[in-house]
């Protein structure tokens, strides 16, 4: 059984690095996407998550504070990485999207979005949020 997502590997050790940013709404956001995402994860038997080789967990990018969201190469502006709203698993190999193009009927029980595949080449971009296009799999 894959691992499940816990906050402290959420939150990328930044909510002791930058505290400040660390809102009680970003918090209640955080815990709402990981419910959700560990949900999904739950139903994807056949997909087994792994390790970043940076962050040792199934988490590439988890909350960004504005500073560190700025400082990221192509990184939205807006990001919902800052408002605890979007996570990127780890899917060097693309299951992971392979899955949710797969079962977007899942995606949406769940109440959550992905970003296109073709944009986040090695991993996947979940968010509890919708897109303006309001579409299930939306390009950024």
């Amino acid at each position: 059984m894959s691992p499940l997502l816990t906050m402290d590997a959420y939150w990328m050790g930044r909510d002791a690095s930058h505290p400040a940013d660390l809102t009680p709404e970003i918090v209640r956001n955080a815990a709402h996407l990981l419910r959700r995402v560990n949900t999904l994860i739950a139903l994807m038997h056949d997909v087994e998550l792994s390790p970043h080789p940076v962050t040792g967990t199934p988490i590439s990018s988890g909350w960004r504070p504005p500073s560190v969201n700025a400082s990221m190469r192509n990184a939205a502006p807006r990001s919902r990485h800052m408002s605890g709203q979007a996570v990127d698993l780890w899917d060097p190999e693309g299951e992971i999207d392979a899955w949710c193009f797969e079962h977007q009927d899942l995606l949406a029980e769940v109440g959550l979005w992905l970003e296109h595949p073709s944009a986040t080449k090695s991993w996947a971009h979940l968010q509890s949020t919708p897109p303006r296009s309001g579409r299930r799999i939306f390009y950024p």
